[in-house]
């Protein structure tokens, strides 16, 4: 299976390694030229000069880039595209954060050239990008599905089946909506305990004995908080256009979510006063500043 990767950053890198690493030939493109023949030389890989040259020599081409709207003109343009090199029979694989709902238009509009389309977001970070252990979120035919398995299993140890198109990028903006929603009540709690006299260390190691334990306190605030590198490689930006898509869930579904709205408003808010290309983790650096208390030695 020949596997062209289109986006070349903190996480299309390493799955381009993983995916090296599993013996699949490998084309890659990126809109930094330079980046993508640097990616390419150390995969054994080739560096398509477009999207079309990339998807002439592609069975599945995987898109690892920022938002639906990126993903759409990579696939039909206007411009280079790789629509103008897939062959009927190729199959287009959206790994990023995207809309469901715009996936499953692009999804019919690549039916229509007789191409394929699955969404596979993936979980985990960069640090499981690098392992090849990243949890794989697949919506589409099973059919399909089953023709990727190889490309899923380089880059990922766990997949899940989520439904039909869309129904990947559903669920990983509602992973995303509790994701944000734990570190954001971490940081809180940790700021009050420290207001209080508490150690944020020693509460973190409670926190991580009981029942208030979740994914940011055992894997974010230690290493990107405490430690105030702040440099998880997954964008504060990129975390609020995901909890957009799921208030954008809640209300195609007719679903209240008070709880879900506030999340967002919070992070937005962060967002606008952070500087430009904060990491996520830097939320909590907000929420320091909010309260004049810092979690860190300084």
């Amino acid at each position: 299976m020949r596997v062209g990767l289109v986006g070349l950053g903190n996480m299309g890198r390493p799955m381009a390694a993983r995916i090296h690493a599993a013996g699949l030939p490998l084309t890659v493109h990126d809109l930094r030229p330079e980046v993508a023949q640097e990616v390419a030389t150390a995969c054994d890989a080739v560096a398509a000069p477009s999207l079309a040259a990339l998807a002439v020599g592609s069975d599945v081409a995987v898109t690892m880039l920022p938002d639906g709207a990126t993903v759409r003109r990579a696939v039909l343009g206007p411009g280079d595209c790789l629509a103008d090199g897939l062959a009927a029979g190729a199959v287009v694989v959206d790994m990023g954060s995207s809309s469901p709902t715009g996936t499953r238009a692009l999804g019919e509009a690549l039916a229509a050239r007789g191409v394929g389309m699955l969404d596979a977001p993936v979980s985990g970070g960069v640090r499981r990008a690098i392992d090849g252990t990243l949890t794989v979120m697949v919506g589409g035919d099973p059919g399909l599905a089953a023709r990727c398995e190889p490309l899923f299993d380089a880059v990922g140890t766990q997949r899940f089946a989520c439904g039909p198109l869309g129904a990947g990028h559903a669920m990983k903006a509602l992973n995303n909506l509790v994701s944000a929603s734990g570190l954001l009540i971490a940081g809180e709690a940790l700021l009050i305990g420290r207001r209080f006299g508490l150690d944020p260390a020693r509460m973190l190691d409670v926190l991580n004995a009981s029942t208030g334990r979740n994914h940011a306190t055992e894997h974010k605030v230690a290493e990107f908080v405490l430690s105030r590198r702040f440099d998880a490689g997954f964008s504060l930006a990129l975390m609020v256009k995901d909890l957009g898509t799921a208030l954008e869930l809640a209300e195609d579904t007719g679903t209240p979510a008070a709880f879900a709205s506030e999340c967002r408003a919070l992070w937005t808010r962060a967002a606008g006063e952070l500087a430009p290309g904060a990491d996520h983790t830097a939320i909590v650096r907000w929420l320091e500043t909010v309260t004049g208390t810092s979690l860190g030695g300084d």
